[in-house]
Parts: structure tokens; sequence; C-alpha cells
């Protein structure tokens, strides 16, 4: 099957596969070994205002633009979500997005709930797979915090301060997973992700397959 420009067309559209969850539940871990799992799934490469840190490449780590152009993008419709944080702009740029669904690739996005809601409001957003990450108790969450050995005293109780509105979300999500083990959770993730390529709007070639079994049924009567 062929598109009208003589490409093969692609057996599926691809997923925008969302994860969200407080800081310390295995998000971050989880996309990295999604990304190793399946080379087909890739990291939005996400818009913002701020300058490079060091060892930062534009257009690999983000894609460092002007305010002006920032806005102009969002004015236009050209971000899929965005938000304003620490006194910065950050958003996904639609195009590529869209560029990735209808070659057949998987885009992950790390982000949190209002950004999830944003996708999903979108007119992309019947191809969304959103997933929440729960962590076993509160007390683990802490403990895996403090175990990082990333951030001092105060910022971890910073994160856990914000941690329970993230959580309070989790009711709006496609799929929510308490991430005990992450062998399992990472297990559960695949077989989640398998399923819902297989949905039927995922599937482009699955109208003309209905009209070929109609052609043969005709051709028989």
């Amino acid at each position: 099957m062929v598109t009208s420009q003589g490409q093969p067309r692609p057996q599926r559209r691809g997923l925008l596969i969302i994860l969200s969850s407080p800081s310390g539940a295995g998000k971050s871990t989880l996309a990295k070994r999604l990304r190793a799992w399946d080379e087909d799934i890739s990291f939005s490469v996400s818009a913002t205002t701020r300058k490079p840190r060091p060892g930062e490449v534009d257009g690999q780590d983000y894609n460092f633009v002007s305010v002006e152009s920032f806005k102009h993008d969002v004015a236009h419709g050209e971000m899929l979500e965005h938000a304003h944080v620490f006194g910065n702009f950050y958003g996904s740029p639609k195009g590529p997005i869209q560029q990735a669904i209808n070659a057949g690739r998987d885009v992950l996005f790390d982000i949190d709930w209002q950004g999830a809601q944003q996708i999903t409001n979108s007119d992309l957003g019947k191809h969304t797979l959103s997933i929440f990450l729960l962590p076993p108790s509160i007390t683990e969450l802490r403990r895996r915090l403090e175990g990082r050995g990333q951030d001092d005293a105060e910022t971890i109780q910073r994160r856990m301060q914000k941690s329970w509105d993230e959580i309070s979300h989790w009711g709006s999500y496609d799929h929510v997973l308490i991430n005990e083990n992450l062998d399992e959770t990472e297990e559960q993730l695949r077989t989640i992700i398998r399923a819902t390529r297989l949905r039927r709007i995922q599937q482009p070639t699955l109208i003309d397959h209905a009209r070929r079994l109609q052609e043969e049924f005709d051709d028989l009567s």
C-alpha cells in the first residue's frame, strides 16, 4: 500500500505517549527503558526560551528560541502544549510531532498533568496514550528522592510538597500503574503500548482492507 506521493503507507500511526508522575516515582528511568526497548519511540524535543546550559545541544536537548518566536508559534497554534516555568517558556512544537505520527513513530512526553491535558484536548488528542505512575507509598517516594543523592534537604522537601498536587490528578489518565518494581512496571508499559498501537484509529490501512473484503464479497454474489 502506497500514498498518493508513491511512498509506502505506514502500517500504523504513531502514538503520543504521555508519562507523568511525582518526582521520584521512576518516570525518567522508565522513559529511558522504553526508548531502549523500541527505536520507534523517541523523546519530544521541546522548545524553550531559556539560554542553553553548558553541554546542551540546540535541536537535541532543546530547540532554543527567542521569546518573540515562541509567542508567535503559540498564537498561530504551532505549539501542542506550552507552559511558563521559572521565567522561561517551554513547549512542544506541533509540526515534528505530526510528522512522527504520520510516519508511524511514537513520541514520548515526560510532562506534568497540565501539559498532558493540553495534548489530550488538542486536535492530536485522539492519538494520545496517557499513563500516570504512582509510588507504592509516600514514605517510599521520599526514600527514593533521598537515595538519588541529587538534591539537598530543602529541595527534597519542596518536591514532596508538590507531589500530592501531581498525584491528585491520576484519575484523568488512561492508565495508572503503581511502580513497586521497575522491571514489572516496564513490562506493563510495553503491554499497554503494544495494545494501544492496535487501536482502530492507529491503523490507517484498515479501511482499504475492509474495502477489498467488500469487493471480494461482491464478486462472489
